[in-house]
């Protein structure tokens, strides 16, 4: 038969394989279908996505299946292109992987794809940086031979800002992948890797557990695009393999509260002044500071104020007659 008969009720399949007597048991079907998540291209939902549905409807019209679509949510992922165009001979405008495999390596490769930008787009290769993701491996794959502290040395007698910074990148980076933005979590893993090459460097030292636990999240994290990289970091880290095994770092949400946040005071919608204040400030106060600030003074000219406009803590408007 057509290959589009055959993968068009896979799904049921999977759940239900060693059943030599029916195509799958309504029973076992109806614990684990239908499907979380289906991802696939474009021709996929014109083609096999059609016919999936329309297999499933007719089981449900049969009684077969209690449910009449087969996949709860759908992701269309982009394509990879080149120069603005799909790949093709007849263009000249191919780009042999095993060419890219060969210089920069599968995660290098891997994590290029994932970075360049949300799944639902196509990613133009002419425009992404295998050699740029290389060197952000190389980068946080030092910090695993730096880091001098013990495996399993307690973390909260580390420093409490690069405590913050790592805890606050897993949070963001959990959430980012529960909803599809790889290169979001790409990006938080980055500025982590940034945050411990300094304290390293020159903040409170490679011994401190907070440079430890760190490092740590960076190979957990980076497992999920970079896999041999994170091997190997976790290793010099003085792990047993696999990291893959580890599990997601529990996330201490003390940590996630923020000291203070940026308030930016404008005068007739011109930035004029910034200031530093505690995220449960209340309006009244905020009013009062952001009216104290010279450049707020310098500002008005003189002038009286008709309204000042407060959405605290990060935003003050001062509108002047």
């Amino acid at each position: 038969m057509d290959t589009f008969v055959d993968s068009s009720w896979y799904y049921l399949r999977f759940v239900d394989p060693h059943d030599e007597n029916a195509a799958f048991d309504p029973q076992k079907v109806g614990q684990w279908l239908p499907v979380d998540q289906y991802v696939g291209g474009v021709t996929h939902a014109i083609l096999h996505l059609l016919y999936s549905r329309f297999f499933t409807k007719v089981l449900h019209d049969m009684g077969l299946v209690d449910f009449n679509e087969p996949f709860t949510r759908l992701l269309n992922q982009g394509m990879v292109i080149m120069e603005g165009s799909a790949m093709s001979k007849s263009r000249g405008n191919l780009v042999r992987l095993s060419d890219e495999l060969g210089e920069h390596g599968v995660d290098a490769i891997r994590l290029s794809m994932v970075f360049a930008g949300p799944p639902e787009d196509d990613v133009d290769w002419a425009e992404v940086s295998p050699a740029g993701s290389t060197k952000f491996l190389a980068r946080a794959w030092r910090l695993s031979g730096d880091v001098t502290s013990a495996p399993g040395v307690d973390p909260t007698t580390g420093d409490l800002a690069v405590r913050k910074a790592t805890h606050k990148a897993l949070h963001d980076a959990s959430l980012a992948v529960e909803t599809f933005r790889f290169n979001v979590a790409v990006a938080r893993v980055m500025e982590l890797v940034n945050v411990l090459r300094k304290a390293i460097d020159s903040g409170p030292g490679p011994d401190d557990p907070a440079a430890r636990e760190g490092a740590e999240a960076v190979a957990i994290m980076l497992s999920l695009v970079a896999p041999y990289t994170a091997e190997d970091m976790w290793a010099r880290l003085g792990h047993e393999p696999s990291v893959a095994r580890v599990g997601w770092p529990a996330i201490d949400e003390s940590l996630l509260v923020e000291d203070s946040v940026t308030c930016v005071v404008q005068v007739s919608g011109k930035v004029k002044d910034r200031l530093e204040v505690a995220p449960n400030i209340g309006e009244d106060d905020l009013r009062e500071l952001a009216l104290a600030s010279s450049a707020v003074t310098a500002a008005l000219e003189g002038r009286g104020i008709r309204t000042v406009v407060v959405r605290a803590p990060k935003l003050v408007n001062v509108v002047p007659e």
